[in-house]
């Protein structure tokens, strides 16, 4: 039980960065989503939601398609410049980033949606630009949505095990988030450490809940 310590700090900062990535990748793609109607917005919409109903086995297994050793991309990285992502800790963010962004798209773009136009049109005929209208006026409108989805997408990332466990592994010392820790621990018999990290990560997501809704209260 001493060794709890990495793997919670690992789960931690993997949940920091895939939020860092998904929630301003989000944004744009839900801000574009509910602006434009353009070819190929249905499919668009349905790739970036597919891993909400995808078992996260199968988002993890398109991972290695495209960005394994020899994927689509991954290949081609490694073939130019030795890198590859496989097994290492950026591939713990991607996979937690690629299934936390389509709830930041979901908690997002029905807002976008909802908001008023005229907003937009009264920015406008002020001297604002496209660019800033976005950030002073469509942002600010939409700061409670972009707070869920901000804490949505923590905790999903927090939680990430399939697709991790098929693109990242479960390497001791570089890839066993807190959830690849638990199975570890429970298929080993081990119930009182299965035990202890399983508390560890509820309270760790207990916290992130409460900490959203009092800074949720204080902007409303």
């Amino acid at each position: 039980m001493t060794d709890l310590g990495f793997p919670l700090w690992l789960s931690l900062r993997v949940a920091c960065l895939a939020t860092a990535i998904a929630l301003p990748l989000g944004i744009l793609i839900a801000h574009v989503q509910a602006r434009f109607r353009y070819p190929g917005h249905g499919l668009v919409s349905t790739l970036v939601l597919l891993p909400l109903v995808l078992p996260p086995s199968v988002t993890g297994y398109y991972l290695v398609v495209l960005l394994g050793h020899d994927g689509l991309l991954g290949g081609v990285l490694q073939r130019l410049t030795g890198i590859s992502l496989m097994f290492t800790f950026w591939a713990c963010v991607i996979a937690s980033a690629t299934v936390a962004l389509p709830l930041v798209v979901r908690s997002v773009q029905g807002v976008f949606e909802s908001l008023d136009p005229s907003f937009d049109e009264i920015a406008y005929t002020l001297g604002a630009g496209r660019l800033e209208t976005f950030l002073r006026v469509r942002l600010p409108l939409a700061r409670q949505a972009l707070l869920g989805g901000g804490v949505l997408a923590f905790a999903r990332a927090l939680g990430e095990f399939g697709a991790t466990m098929m693109f990242a592994g479960n390497v001791p010392g570089r890839t066993n988030t807190m959830p690849l820790e638990v199975y570890s621990a429970y298929v080993a018999g081990d119930d009182a450490r299965a035990h202890l990290l399983a508390l560890v990560l509820v309270a760790t997501s207990a916290l992130v809940l409460i900490a959203s809704e009092r800074i949720a209260r204080s902007n409303s």
